[in-house]
């Protein structure tokens, strides 16, 4: 086991792996990536259960702001390896389906719901916000009125970041949210006409075996090397004074510049740098846990599901916040797509909004009756859970300053931290985003070139399609 590297890598997620693929792209081998789990991919990866039915990790697709994402993908799977789909989703809202975006296909709600959130954009415009908002509940109101946000925004984001809104930031937004267009809502309402297209994800792809984490497996064992990825290593410590990584094995490894994608806030708990108070200023980062709920099921899905892709539950009878009809993604997903299909759940948790893990699946298969999306328990054939306490870096209200402290401090002692929990910032943490991250930080250190991503969400979202 070599002990000094030029480039010490801490994770095999999309960062790490982009990393290293991008040093190998450039001739440079003296790197090495140390991963906690016994499989590559972090958080895209992908778990086949005992009976057979293929489940990822939350509800990932394919699509991209950037060519050398896209290249890459190909390289990874080919170009037979890829299934095609137009994005079909949904909200699932008194007792009906409404097509996403929400705000603007309200026309689908009963004739009071529809009043409310159309007389709440009606009075935005009629009397608009001249103040910047405060945090993300002040933006919703000020944004959608509060039709919409009563009805929709509020209870569904509280279900999906697991924290009220007023604890969250706006300036993330940018891609992620279509706002309301007072024209266009009501020319749908009258003309009775759907929009459907609004967003990034109108389009993407997937894997055609394997789920998503076929895609990080690939590149993994094919296009970096699995004798550049050390698996089973923990990292227990880091002298940064020393440039120096303890592994959990024992050994010691130096390095010249060490590339972070662990949790920011754990990774500096376990330097030597915290008499700096460096850590207990990333301690008050904030973060949602994610419980994936796998259910296998028979026979065929209820029409209206044949060709969804997921779907949005803001209201609080069920426990998910988003489900994926996960076997539309792939017919491979499941053992036998003639007799079998899947739908994959989310729920979010923090200590904002507990979750009681050990009924949760239980929970789950009530609600999906409830929902109307299964019949009956004896439908289903498999289940499948998963849990991560990092699920989603929050966007907190002071998010902005805290990084501004800590990415720099870490940067001083040659510490770069990167990627979906690394970086800390969720506009910009997708699979194409976090990649990028990776490549971009080679490219800085080896070439000169500043990184885009990571410092300038908003530059890097606004090439999409470009």
């Amino acid at each position: 086991m070599k002990q000094h590297y030029k480039y010490l890598i801490i994770g095999s997620g999309p960062t790490g792996l982009g990393a290293a693929y991008r040093l190998k792209e450039l001739g440079i081998t003296d790197f090495i990536i140390l991963e906690k789990e016994d499989y590559v991919g972090g958080l895209a990866t992908s778990f086949k259960d005992e009976k057979g039915f293929t489940w990822d990790v939350g509800g990932h697709v394919q699509f991209s702001h950037y060519k050398y994402f896209d290249d890459l993908m190909q390289k990874a799977l080919g170009t037979e390896g890829w299934l095609n789909h137009q994005r079909e989703s949904w909200v699932w809202i008194k007792n009906r389906f409404v097509p996403y975006p929400f705000q603007n296909n309200i026309r689908y709600l009963p004739k009071d719901s529809l009043w409310k959130c159309l007389n709440g954009i009606i009075d935005i415009y009629k009397h608009p916000q001249t103040r910047k908002p405060d945090h993300f509940e002040d933006w919703i109101y000020a944004t959608f009125g509060s039709g919409i946000a009563e009805e929709f925004m509020m209870p569904y984001n509280f279900k999906v970041w697991a924290y009220p809104p007023k604890e969250l930031s706006y300036n993330w937004i940018g891609e992620r949210v279509a706002v309301t267009d007072l024209a266009r809502a009501t020319k749908n309402v009258i003309m009775e006409e759907d929009d459907l297209s609004w967003g990034p994800n109108n389009t993407f792809q997937f894997p055609k075996y394997g789920g998503t984490g076929a895609i990080w497996k690939n590149i993994g064992e094919q296009l970096v090397g699995m004798e550049y990825i050390w698996l089973n290593k923990a990292v227990s410590g880091i002298r940064a004074n020393e440039k120096k990584v303890l592994v959990n094995d024992g050994n010691e490894i130096s390095y010249d510049f060490l590339l972070n994608t662990m949790p920011l806030d754990k990774l500096t708990t376990i330097t030597d740098l915290a008499q700096n108070g460096i850590s207990a200023k990333a301690s008050e980062l904030k973060h949602s846990a994610t419980n994936i709920i796998g259910v296998g099921l028979k026979g065929k899905p209820k029409a209206e599901l044949a060709t969804k892709c997921w779907m949005y539950f803001p209201e609080s009878n069920s426990p998910y916040y988003r489900i994926t009809v996960f076997s539309n993604y792939s017919p491979n997903n499941v053992p036998d797509i003639n007799t079998q299909w899947s739908l994959m759940t989310e729920t979010s948790e923090s200590d904002a909004k507990p979750v009681k893990r050990d009924t949760l699946i239980a929970e789950t298969i009530m609600a999906l009756i409830e929902d109307g999306l299964i019949e009956n328990a004896e439908q289903v054939i498999s289940t499948f859970k998963v849990s991560y306490d990092y699920g989603y870096p929050t966007p907190s209200v002071g998010r902005d300053e805290i990084l501004n402290v800590v990415q720099p401090f870490l940067e001083k002692h040659d510490i770069y931290s990167r990627g979906r929990f690394g970086g800390w910032k969720y506009e910009v943490s997708n699979q194409d985003h976090s990649l990028m991250q990776g490549v971009e930080w080679v490219n800085r250190m080896e070439l000169g070139i500043p990184e885009t991503t990571l410092p300038f969400p908003g530059t890097a979202n606004a090439m999409w399609g470009k």
